[in-house]
């Protein structure tokens, strides 16, 4: 899909309302992200580089991913078929995960954020740490015992 009709979705998708099922909770949480292709690391001989970046939202299903490019090296990451290896910092600990992007857009526009936004949907995560996501994001419902992890992971007015 070109720029333009991704832009146009966008404020759509502002004016119109999220068509999204599940709630998400603006969090802002650093992670490190790389492509989790079997082969382009088929037996750790060829490792890719990773990028930073953070959260903007989450939910028990996916994250809106902010990162400072859409490419690692030559490859996209929201390219056809395209796997991401995410590994999340939690309040509690890192935890790690496969991802699937389901789109992206520019922020180049916007004043608050500056690259790129990546919604992905979780696919593939360790049991352990699909505990540990699921107590930290039912935290914002104020069902777990992460309430009040989630007020310490958000941003402050400066944005850090």
């Amino acid at each position: 899909m070109s720029e333009l009709p991704r832009r146009i979705v966008s404020c759509l998708r502002r004016f119109i309302g999220n068509r999204r099922r599940i709630r998400r909770a603006p969090a802002h949480l650093a992670f490190t992200v790389g492509l989790a292709d079997p082969r382009l690391n088929t037996n750790g001989s060829r490792r890719l580089p990773r990028m930073d970046g953070h959260t903007l939202d989450v939910s028990t299903t996916g994250m809106a991913l902010v990162v400072p490019a859409i490419r690692i090296g030559e490859h996209y990451l929201t390219g056809e078929d395209r796997r991401l290896h995410v590994k999340l910092e939690l309040p509690s600990g890192p935890v790690e995960m496969i991802m699937v992007p389901v789109r992206y857009e520019s922020l180049e526009e916007d004043q608050m954020e500056s690259g790129y936004l990546i919604g992905a949907r979780i696919t593939e995560m360790s049991e352990t740490d699909r505990a540990h996501f699921r107590n930290y994001v039912g935290g914002f419902r104020g069902t777990g015992p992460a309430s009040s992890q989630v007020k310490r992971s958000q941003p402050n007015a400066s944005g850090t």
